[in-house]
This record gives structure tokens, C-alpha cells and sequence, in this order.
């Protein structure tokens, strides 16, 4: 009897934690609200869920000197990360081009209000596009999304007139935390995990509904989403795509060398699709 006992109290422990512990934003999201310098970025919220979004946004030279943006970035980042680290330094990178680069926090990071769960991401990453959209009229936008990020790019694009993809690093998290991790557990802890990844983040269902010509940013030696797993992604994309590999870098590592040369040659043939 005490044998059996035992049993059903680790049985009711499992089912409680699978069911209530909101086990994959525990084991995956890893917020911060610690203030950064956000250098000449400026912030702005917009309304969302009973609370806000917290959004910044920087212009390349161009831009400011025509005062006025011919094309937008909606930029989404990766785990751990925040956008006004890195808003003002991505805009300055395309001066030689007219560009607003908009940077969304997820809720739970930064000034976002909210809890940090999967699945406030994706309704947030439609609610920022939509803001964009209103702002930038009939200007295209480009949605860039790394890592994580770009499981938010890609449900955008399924579900919104984006103009152009870039993405760096693509996860499939279902396939990631099945195969990768599942077997050092008997796929007990990994298959409720993975059938708990909320739908608007399955990037292989979004890439094979997405149309829109896109560029592939995959970094030879990721530590963090292993190569083959970008690929399964980059398989599924439905739409035009140029791959570009980072030879030699890590996940977090930053685009430069042949890569970078690469990538700015891939953002003429992107943003000239942008036109047609």
C-alpha cells in the first residue's frame, strides 16, 4: 500500500507540474527588467492586453536627412535580450539607406507590462506590426527576427502583409526540445513541454504558409539551435530565400567577414523585391 501510495504522489507531483507549472516560459523565456542605455533610441508604448508594449525605434542618417523613411525593419530578438540595446546601433548600420528600424520587447522584458509567456509573443509581434503598419502607411516593412525572435518574424509574415523576411538562427522549438532533449528523459519532461509551445510559435507551420521573400542568416557552429535544426526551417520556407552562411560563428555571434558582405548584397536583391 505505501508502494502504491508513493506511486500516485509522484503520478498527482507530475501531472501538477506538466498541467499548472507553465513549464516551457519557466524553461525557456529568461526576462530582464534591469534599465539599459538605449543611446539615442526613443521609446515609445502602445496599448496591449490591459497594459503596454514597449517599442523603440532609431532612423539611419538617411533618413533623418530626408526626414522620412522609404523602408521599415520590425526587429525581434533573441531570448535574454532587449531591443534598446541594440535599436540605435541597427540603424546606424544602414545609413547608406532611408531605414526606421523598430525594436519590440516581449511582455515580461524591459517596460513591457505583462508576464513573460510564450504565448503573449506572438499576439504581441501582430499588435507592434500593426502599429508599424499604421505609421509607415504604404512604406514596406521587413520583419527581422533572431533566435527566438524569429519564431515572432515568421508568425507575423503568415499573418501579416510583411514585405520582406530576415532571419538569423531560426528555432523550431517543438523539434528542438523533442529530438534534442528528449531522450535523457524519456521524453516524460520533453514531449508535454513541446506539445505546450504555443501554435503561433511553431516556425515550421509558419514557413510553409509564408510567400514572402526572405534571407537566411545561419551560423556554422550554433551552440545554442544546431545547424541541422535551421535547416528544417529553411527546408519549410515556402517563399523565395537566399541562405547565407556564417562560417565559423556562434549563436550570438555578430554578422561580419564574408557573411556580412554576403548579407548586404542579399538586402539589395530584398528590399528591390520590396518595390515589385
Amino acid at each position: 500500500m505505501r508502494k502504491h501510495r508513493a506511486i500516485l504522489i509522484v503520478a498527482a507531483v507530475y501531472l501538477a507540474v506538466i498541467l499548472f507549472g507553465r513549464l516551457p516560459d519557466h524553461l525557456i523565456l529568461f526576462p530582464t527588467k534591469t534599465p539599459i542605455d538605449a543611446a539615442s533610441a526613443v521609446r515609445k508604448t502602445l496599448p496591449f492586453q490591459n497594459g503596454e508594449l514597449e517599442v523603440w525605434t532609431g532612423q539611419s542618417r538617411r533618413a533623418q536627412q530626408q526626414r522620412r523613411a522609404d523602408s521599415y525593419i520590425l526587429r525581434f530578438y533573441g531570448n535574454a535580450d532587449r531591443a534598446e540595446r541594440w535599436v540605435a546601433a541597427e540603424a546606424e548600420e544602414w545609413n547608406d539607406r532611408a531605414v526606421e528600424v523598430w525594436g519590440m520587447n516581449y511582455p515580461g522584458f524591459g517596460g513591457s507590462t505583462g508576464p513573460a509567456r510564450l504565448s503573449l509573443i506572438g499576439p504581441a509581434a501582430l499588435a507592434a506590426f500593426d502599429e508599424l503598419k499604421r505609421h509607415a502607411a504604404n512604406q514596406p516593412i521587413v520583419v527581422f527576427g533572431a533566435s527566438i525572435g524569429a519564431t515572432a518574424a515568421l508568425h507575423v509574415a503568415a499573418n501579416r502583409p510583411a514585405a520582406g523576411l530576415i532571419l538569423q538562427n531560426p528555432p523550431p522549438l517543438r523539434e528542438i526540445i523533442l529530438r534534442r532533449f528528449g531522450w535523457w528523459n524519456l521524453w516524460l519532461l520533453a514531449g508535454p513541454v513541446a506539445l505546450q509551445i504555443p501554435r503561433d510559435l511553431d516556425s515550421i507551420s509558419s514557413a510553409k504558409a509564408i510567400r514572402t521573400p526572405a534571407i537566411f542568416l545561419l551560423a556554422e557552429r550554433d551552440e545554442i539551435v544546431p545547424p541541422r535544426y535551421h535547416q528544417i526551417v529553411v527546408k519549410a520556407y515556402a517563399g523565395e530565400k537566399r541562405v547565407i552562411p556564417m562560417h565559423g560563428a556562434y549563436h550570438n555571434d555578430p554578422i561580419e567577414g564574408t557573411a556580412l558582405a554576403e548579407f548586404r548584397n542579399a538586402l539589395d536583391w530584398l528590399l528591390t523585391q520590396t518595390k515589385n
